[in-house]
């Protein structure tokens, strides 16, 4: 049976443009590959009307919540189509930056240490902040959600004056928050697809790290691939980058973001289970540098979809 495609993008998320940019981007690139592929923004497109229409094959490529987080993926399972992408549990626990460490960190991963806060438990205690959990933790400190991507939401924390503000900020964003230990350091991304590890990208930004402005609006971050690790430390980003991958138990196409800090020692930072695919995306650039055409990585990562078993 040919493959009737549909391209799903938008959605309600914090990441919605950046969303719209990767959909239409793999919507052309669909098109021009020959393949019957046609757009839908979930954010006014009944799902449920898929099957209706005859599609399918779904290309995920909606972004934050309601695209990453397992809830599409349900949705996708119930109407017996095949999606691009992780599963339902994978996608779920990806998104949540504390679990996703908790993982990582019982398999002997390198995850920096964190203070987790659910809101309700900052609501009832104001002098949350005094406690002796947070006299473990030295400033610079990051204040991030728990379950957000492109570094929306994310504040960097100099002293205790400061994190009162960041944390009811963050929490605009998320009813959970991680306070973890600011590294400075140099940030690598590795990209994965279908087991196979991708060239990494050295990131070098302007910014004490690499934010919102720093993917999506400054001229001045420099992405370099071959990332000019040597060897030996190549081989342990790779390393460490496919067990993270593997215990998460991902598939198709992930990006796993990472930091090396003035020790040379290597900290997991994210992992990103929907990857941008813009024309400032870093899965593609990846591909590139090992003679993957953007029209190809869109084709390889079509044919990895997951076959629903209900």
């Amino acid at each position: 049976m040919k493959k009737k495609v549909a391209v799903l993008f938008g959605g309600n998320s914090t990441e919605r443009k950046i969303s719209i940019a990767s959909g239409y981007a793999v919507l052309k690139s669909l098109i021009r590959s020959g393949i019957n592929a046609h757009p839908f923004d979930t954010r006014d497109f009944p799902i449920m009307q898929l099957r209706k229409q005859n599609f399918n094959t779904a290309y995920i490529a909606l972004h934050g919540k309601g695209g990453e987080d397992g809830s599409i993926q349900g949705i996708l399972e119930y109407l017996n189509i095949p999606y691009t992408g992780s599963g339902i549990m994978t996608s779920s626990i990806a998104f949540d930056k504390k679990k996703t460490k908790l993982l990582w960190k019982s398999s002997g991963l390198p995850v920096l240490p964190d203070i987790y806060i659910k809101k309700a438990d900052m609501l009832k205690n104001f002098n949350f902040l005094s406690t002796k959990n947070f006299c473990t933790l030295k400033y610079p400190l990051v204040v991030k959600p728990n379950n957000q991507g492109s570094s929306i939401g994310i504040k960097l924390v100099n002293s205790k004056d400061q994190l009162k503000n960041a944390i009811e900020i963050t929490f605009n964003y998320s009813d959970t928050i991680l306070v973890e230990k600011f590294i400075k350091g140099t940030e690598y991304t590795v990209s994965i697809l279908d087991k196979k590890i991708l060239p990494a990208i050295k990131i070098i930004t302007k910014n004490h790290f690499y934010d919102y402005a720093a993917k999506y609006q400054l001229s001045s971050t420099k992405y370099v691939c071959p990332s000019g690790l040597n060897l030996e430390q190549e081989k342990e980003l790779k390393k460490i980058a496919k067990k993270a991958w593997s215990i998460l138990g991902c598939n198709g196409c992930a990006r796993i973001d990472l930091i090396l800090d003035n020790n040379n020692k290597f900290w997991l930072l994210e992992i990103n289970t929907i990857p941008g695919m813009t024309n400032r995306s870093l899965l593609p650039i990846s591909a590139n540098a090992i003679g993957i055409s953007f029209d190809e990585l869109v084709l390889k990562i079509l044919n990895t979809t997951i076959t629903p078993t209900i």
